[in-house]
């Protein structure tokens, strides 16, 4: 396992603007919105330039997708959160983007026996984790991310270059990261972050 800590980003020092976005699962998105989430685990789409995932941006907004989610594919606590995205789905051709994330800790798992040790702070069936753990070679980003909410979205419509089975989508333009509140409080999260920290260096 590698890890990189970064440089730990404060709600002073968030960027004013970005314009970059993540392309994840509408039910993970709802999950990281309420805290039930607390970290991305990425392998990267078929259209990835290099091949694979890369940590491209360390500020970022939740992009909502409904593409190959299914309910088998979460634990099941989790399953209904697939009715609750249905239903707040915006119209065909819009893109409502309601939370901003930002990096904490990044880790590049290559021993698949860690999968389980994070199974607290996700909501993926440990099938598909085990999936993407396995596609094309072995390995796996785990990524700690600290979610916002902006008091108002950002809507706008989807352009044809955001479609693809990418992560990374460049918005063409930068949009406010004002008006944002923690979806976890600054002690709950650190204390969540410190935990999977600890679990993943084998100190519990």
């Amino acid at each position: 396992m590698r890890f990189d800590g970064g440089d730990r980003i404060a709600m002073t020092s968030i960027a004013p603007a970005s314009r970059f976005a993540l392309k994840e699962w509408a039910a993970v998105c709802a999950a990281l919105a309420t805290g039930r989430q607390m970290m991305l685990l990425r392998k990267g789409g078929i259209l990835e330039e290099t091949g694979s995932f890369e940590v491209a941006h360390r500020q970022f907004w939740l992009y909502p997708t409904q593409f190959h989610q299914s309910a088998d594919q979460f634990v099941d606590g989790a399953r209904p959160l697939l009715e609750t995205v249905a239903a707040a789905e915006p119209a065909r051709g819009q893109l409502r983007l309601t939370h901003l994330a930002v990096v904490e800790d990044v880790y590049q798992l290559d021993d698949e026996a860690l999968l389980p040790k994070l199974a607290d702070w996700h909501v993926l069936a440990p099938h598909v984790l085990e999936q993407r753990f396995n596609y094309r070679e072995p390995g796996l980003y785990a990524l700690t991310v600290r979610v916002y909410e902006r008091s108002s979205p950002h809507e706008l419509a989807e352009a044809p270059e955001f479609a693809g089975c990418k992560s990374w989508v460049d918005l063409g333009t930068d949009l406010p990261a004002d008006d944002l509140t923690p979806v976890l409080v600054e002690d709950a999260f650190s204390a969540r972050a410190e935990q999977i920290r600890s679990r993943l260096s084998g100190n519990s």
